[in-house]
């Protein structure tokens, strides 16, 4: 008995350590990222606001390409692999430069400032990433731990600018291998996750949140047309995917030079801008699924949003790819909703959960996130579209270095790159 108590004080006496150790180095990320991603947020804002103020500034965007090729060519990371390259920083101890986080910071708010269209996320991603990473190497922490830190500060960024800490906890530990999820990394996400929402909301940095006022009743005639939506967003979601790839993969063979290549793509979104005759498809699109939920839309924003996003990130414009799928989601489940006389604003959520699933292959994480924008009420709506997206999306993604580990199919290991 007394061998085993003390058996026991010892083991318990270790475990303990350790969870003092991460939560002070999780507090300490938390703190640290919560506040760049607080910092970075007031300058997308400012940056969103000027581009409204000054639509004229959308002609710049062109010129404002070649300047943040010119910016990566000065800090010799010409062949910036973006949020790919935190995740392979996860698989394989790459290091992540800490100059990526001032470069990522800069050149993405200048995407937006300019018109170009994508996400915030990405740069969220790589910053808290980057920081996370020269953390763990400033405190000499050994190659697994510097890879929970790497996930701490992406859960932390990430949660800074959502909003979303649930979401943002689970997203670093399940975007890394699809079918394994790194759990060791739990309490340091959260904790380091939580930080950072506290930390946004102390200097007024507010969630994301949405208001579904009517919810039908779930039953089989409702649950059949979510189930549809879901089916129609997944292909939408491989679409999207394909786009970007094919986009990316276009532009390098037929513009070998960076600077051509960002100079046509900055051009091409001057061109489209013009077509259209409005701004709503340049910066994130957030304002957009705003209106969704007030069934104000267009027929074709899911498409527009799809193709200037292709074209803004496919030639080396900074950003992310997340908000644009939303914005995606959110206006083709309000297309669908209106076309079958179903809950436009409850097609809207479900969408966007099911297009954010598709392109990230991040099922709970999808469906947390759906929790914390707009509310619990409407659960079994997003859990039947989220799983139906997750299982018909097949092996495609935002990101090459994302490993399909296990098959979405079967009970089978795999170990696959996604669009491969």
């Amino acid at each position: 008995m007394r061998e085993e108590l003390e058996y026991y004080i010892r083991h318990f006496a270790s475990r303990f350590y350790i969870f003092i150790k991460w939560l002070a180095f999780s507090l300490l990320s938390g703190t640290l990222i919560g506040s760049a991603g607080t910092v970075f947020h007031y300058c997308m804002t400012w940056a969103n606001e000027m581009r409204l103020l000054y639509p004229c500034l959308i002609l710049l965007l062109p010129a404002a390409g070649l300047l943040i090729v010119g910016a990566y060519h000065l800090m010799h990371d010409e062949k910036d692999a973006g949020t790919n390259l935190v995740l392979a920083a996860i698989h394989s101890g790459k290091h992540i430069p800490l100059k990526i986080a001032p470069l990522i910071f800069i050149s993405t708010v200048m995407t937006h400032l300019f018109g170009g269209s994508a996400g915030r996320e990405g740069a969220a991603l790589q910053l808290g990433g980057s920081i996370g990473n020269s953390l763990g190497r400033l405190l000499k922490f050994d190659e697994k731990d510097q890879h929970i830190m790497i996930m701490c500060g992406m859960s932390a960024a990430f949660s800074a600018l959502f909003g979303t800490p649930m979401a943002a906890s689970i997203f670093s530990m399940e975007v890394v291998s699809v079918g394994i999820m790194h759990y060791a990394a739990l309490v340091p996400c959260v904790i380091a996750s939580l930080t950072a929402k506290g930390v946004a909301e102390y200097f007024n940095v507010m969630p994301e949140q949405f208001l579904i006022t009517e919810l039908p009743e779930f039953t089989l005639t409702t649950g059949t047309a979510v189930a549809i939506l879901a089916i129609l967003c997944a292909g939408i979601s491989t679409l999207f995917c394909i786009m970007l790839h094919s986009g990316e993969k276009l532009y390098k063979k037929y513009l070998p030079s960076p600077y051509l290549r960002i100079f046509t793509g900055g051009t091409f979104i001057v061109i489209l801008t013009l077509l259209v005759q409005s701004q709503d498809y340049n910066g994130a699109g957030m304002p957009i699924i705003a209106r969704c939920f007030e069934n104000d839309y267009e027929p074709s924003a899911f498409l527009l949003k799809m193709v200037f996003t292709a074209v803004t990130l496919g030639s080396g414009f900074k950003g992310g790819e997340i908000v644009p799928s939303f914005v995606i989601g959110g206006t083709f489940g309000c297309l669908f909703g209106n076309f079958v006389n179903f809950s436009p604003a409850l097609c809207t959520a479900a969408g966007m959960g099911a297009v954010f699933c598709g392109v990230t292959n991040c099922p709970i994480t999808s469906l947390l996130i759906c929790f914390e924008l707009f509310g619990f009420s409407g659960m079994p709506y997003y859990l039947l579209s989220i799983a139906l997206s997750y299982m018909l999306s097949g092996y495609y993604g935002l990101y090459h270095s994302q490993k399909i580990v296990y098959s979405k199919y079967k009970t089978e290991f795999i170990n696959r790159k996604t669009h491969e």
